[in-house]
């Protein structure tokens, strides 16, 4: 019997050490797994690492940066479209009276101001209507004195009511001549108080009305224009906005505050966003359709009106994550964009795995395996390029 106990507590012990030493080998891995957790978190994936470029490399690939974009890939109105202008924004300089151009000033793409000198104009008449304008300010000065003259007579009963109210009547109407003189003179930007001291302008300046570019110069010097003859177009882009063209079958769907994804056709690959500011109340006859007005949320290369646009009114607003398809790229059977961040010397790009949903229009949904800052910019295209030079660099490394 003893025997018996003591090889029962022999077996005992034995198995205890057996069962610890289990125990603190399971916790060990477990602890390895958890940094390599972390480790996972704050780096690259295994085989990738971040690369940098100089800030020359970054020019030459015309790489864009910016958070990630927020796309409606369902209840979506497509639409078609230009860049356009407020009609306050547009200004047609036409002549006020016949005259010759005298010199030209401008070239079309120039940046002009409100009041600059587009170009000087001459003729006979111009000088003629200074001349007139002179003749009666120095006629009205005259029947000016000559009706408070007539005026005091007839009070006092002096001269008789008839003469009166002829000098009357003819003051009044010179008045009002050189009053229309001097508002024909003040639209050909001319002073009427320094033509009344006797300057007599031989040639007259032709002004912009607003702040913009010169878009047209239809004339050229030496030329006769007639009065309202368009002589130069300006235009100011300052408020450009997306016009699109939207189909009677779909005008019901489209509301103020909806958000427009578009492209420009002269800007592939740039996608910007706008919001719907006015829907038309009537429709065009060739195509059957409505205005639909929006303001460019993130303006971005020249944009100029005219240019052909095709947007994707979202009219749920129901948007996601999303990303151009150049900003993603496939290695092993994974999805990665590219985190990108300025450096001193030039632009680190970290990559990220992410997973890819739908796919519409150019863009595709972008799922986050892990949360990333609001504000964090990432790479908006050149991603294949991106995963070429982070293959180059870790096969370097292994060299």
């Amino acid at each position: 019997m003893k025997k018996i106990r003591l090889f029962n507590i022999k077996v005992f012990i034995l198995s205890g050490f057996v069962l610890f030493g289990m125990a603190s080998c399971s916790q060990q891995p477990a602890k390895e797994t958890e940094t390599d957790g972390e480790t996972e978190e704050s780096t690259a994936p295994e085989g990738l690492r971040p690369v940098s470029l100089t800030n020359q490399q970054f020019e030459a690939l015309s790489i864009k940066t910016d958070t990630l974009a927020q796309f409606g890939f369902k209840d979506v109105v497509v639409a078609n479209g230009n860049l356009n202008v407020p009609p306050q924004n547009k200004a047609s300089v036409t002549a006020i009276i016949g005259a010759n151009i005298a010199s030209i000033n401008v070239f079309e793409g120039d940046k002009v101001k409100k009041g600059q000198v587009l170009a000087y104009l001459n003729h006979p008449d111009l000088i003629d209507v200074q001349t007139e304008y002179i003749n009666a300010r120095n006629q009205l000065e005259f029947m000016e004195k000559e009706y408070k003259r007539q005026q005091k007579l007839y009070k006092e009963q002096v001269s008789s009511g008839k003469t009166y109210q002829k000098t009357r009547a003819d003051y009044y109407t010179l008045k009002a001549d050189v009053l229309n003189l001097e508002a024909k003179l003040k639209l050909l930007s001319l002073s009427p108080s320094k033509i009344k001291e006797g300057k007599v302008y031989e040639k007259v300046p032709v002004l912009s009305p607003i702040d913009g570019y010169v878009e047209k110069v239809e004339v050229m010097t030496g030329q006769f224009v007639e009065p309202q003859k368009p002589m130069f177009q300006i235009i100011n882009n300052d408020h450009v906005h997306a016009d699109l063209m939207v189909f009677e079958k779909d005008v019901y769907k489209v509301k103020v505050g909806q958000k427009i994804i578009f492209t420009v056709e002269s800007l592939p690959g740039e996608p910007m966003t706008a919001t719907i500011f006015a829907v038309g109340k009537s429709f065009e006859q060739n195509p059957k359709a409505v205005h639909v007005h929006a303001n460019i949320d993130n303006k971005r290369g020249m944009l100029i009106p005219g240019m052909y646009i095709v947007g994707r009114i979202s009219t749920k607003n129901e948007f996601v994550d999303a990303l151009p398809e150049k900003a993603v790229v496939g290695n092993g059977g994974d999805s990665y964009i590219f985190i990108s961040k300025k450096t001193d010397d030039g632009w680190l790009f970290t990559p990220l795995k992410v997973i890819t949903g739908q796919k519409e229009g150019g863009w595709t949904e972008i799922k986050l395996l892990s949360p990333i800052g609001s504000g964090t910019k990432v790479a908006w295209n050149a991603a294949y390029y991106l995963l070429s030079e982070m293959k180059k660099s870790e096969t370097g490394d292994d060299d």
